[in-house]
């Protein structure tokens, strides 16, 4: 039975959204990632920054469901992000790269 009301199976708890209550903090952490890179220019907030923010995030996902395994958590907590937009003039090709802090946690009790 799940006493903390959340997802059994989710790993990754965003910003406002509460982790379950059930858990042990195990140590402060940070990542990075990058989305996938796109002809142009990323102008804040446009198309290629949403269709390019949607992959950033997909691809942070999957880093912190990762880390959160090979380090020997439960699940995550993300507490600040940092997303900034980079470009390779050369190629013509641009990107965001996002920083994100967040806490591991490990369950008090078997699930």
């Amino acid at each position: 039975m799940d006493l903390s009301g959340g997802n059994p199976t989710k790993l990754v708890y965003w910003h406002e959204e509460l982790p379950p209550l059930d858990g042990e903090m195990t140590q402060e952490n940070a990542i990075e990632a990058m989305s996938d890179r796109v002809q142009g220019a990323i102008e804040r907030h446009g198309e290629l920054w949403h269709q390019c923010y949607s992959a950033l995030m997909e691809h942070t996902r999957i880093r912190l469901e990762q880390e959160i395994k090979r380090l020997g958590g439960h699940y995550a907590h993300v507490f600040d992000e940092h997303i900034d937009s980079r470009r390779d003039d050369a190629s013509g090709e641009s990107w965001l790269h996002g920083r994100f802090g967040y806490v591991l946690y490990r369950h008090l009790r078997p699930q």
